[in-house]
């Protein structure tokens, strides 16, 4: 894919970024330098005031692991129980953890006055799908269960992520409105992996794309699903775009770049939740490619990402069903 169409902004990352970064035929090296990037994140947030950080491990009786997850809150405290989102972290099902999105989960704590949970969700390969989601879906109840004394607001709780995160996000509010345990007010899909079948060798008429390849992509499915993509078994929880059936979701918000690997996947998710009655806003930012606001965080499109991703919260949240 030419430079020509990437936004002016963003080329200093692609220049720096290092071809061999993302290697999932070396999960477990790829995991390492992730990991030592999100530490560097992470120490660098541990400094921000006006929010605080808190680790919690859910037990819940009959699972056979712990859960760990993070409690973010505004410092200072409310009369009103406050809305909470619910956030999995990004990385193809197979990498990442809780402190690579410290700085902007604080940083959305401070800009919205609501509270965030991020989830230690376990990957891929070692814990393929259904595990990630079931996980997620105890961090749902253990946020609606823990509302009143946690000061939320059940009847506001939202469901985000990128990238996988998307995905899971994605996954989990299919999951919650079919168990009808849980309702959950908003989806933010951020750039959501959420087709299975968007795994076609790069080629002329299928041009591979910056950050995330479309080889990284097909590993990445392959270690989730614990099968090929693309197979017909593949279950709507884990592929949401599988689903046949996308109605009585909660509304959604989904950006994408224009760059992007999942932009088509994407915009025909949108489609199709608006199709069966489900309120969707697609924004597209062009010249833009996966992961671009985190990669470029001070580039003025990556600024507009935050605004209009904000923005769409703060409704969500101002909302009343």
């Amino acid at each position: 894919m030419s430079l020509e169409r990437v936004h002016p902004e963003l080329i200093p990352v692609l220049d720096a970024f290092p071809s061999d970064l993302i290697n999932l035929g070396d999960i477990t090296g790829t995991r390492r330098a992730f990991d030592q990037m999100a530490a560097v994140a992470g120490s660098a947030a541990a400094a921000a005031e006006g929010v605080d950080m808190h680790d919690h491990c859910i037990n819940t009786p009959g699972a056979d692991h712990p859960l760990n997850i993070r409690l973010y809150r505004p410092t200072v405290r409310v009369a009103n129980p406050l809305p909470v989102l619910l956030w999995m972290h990004g990385g193809g099902y197979v990498l990442g953890n809780l402190d690579q999105d410290d700085v902007t989960l604080q940083d959305q704590v401070k800009r919205l006055a609501c509270a965030i949970v991020s989830v230690d969700y376990r990957l891929a390969p070692e814990h393929p799908h259904p595990a990630p989601l079931e996980d997620c879906y105890r961090a749902l109840r253990w946020v609606y269960d823990s509302a009143g004394k946690l000061g939320l607001d059940r009847s506001r709780i939202a469901v985000g992520g990128a990238s996988a995160g998307g995905g899971l996000a994605a996954g989990l509010a299919l999951l919650a409105r079919d168990r009808a345990e849980i309702k959950i007010a908003f989806q933010l899909l951020i750039y959501p992996m959420v087709d299975d079948r968007n795994t076609l060798p790069a080629s002329s008429i299928h041009p591979d794309t910056f950050i995330w390849s479309r080889n990284s992509n097909r590993l990445a499915w392959r270690a989730y699903l614990g099968a090929e993509p693309g197979s017909p078994e593949i279950s709507p929880y884990a592929a949401p775009a599988r689903a046949p059936d996308l109605s009585r979701l909660p509304p959604a918000y989904i950006p994408v770049g224009e760059l992007d690997l999942f932009l088509s996947e994407n915009i025909d998710y949108a489609r199709r939740l608006i199709a069966a009655g489900v309120p969707a806003e697609l924004h597209v930012y062009p010249g833009a490619f996966h992961g671009f606001d985190g990669f470029a965080p001070d580039a003025s499109i990556s600024q507009r990402f935050r605004a209009d991703r904000d923005a769409a919260l703060l409704r969500a949240f101002s909302a009343r069903g």
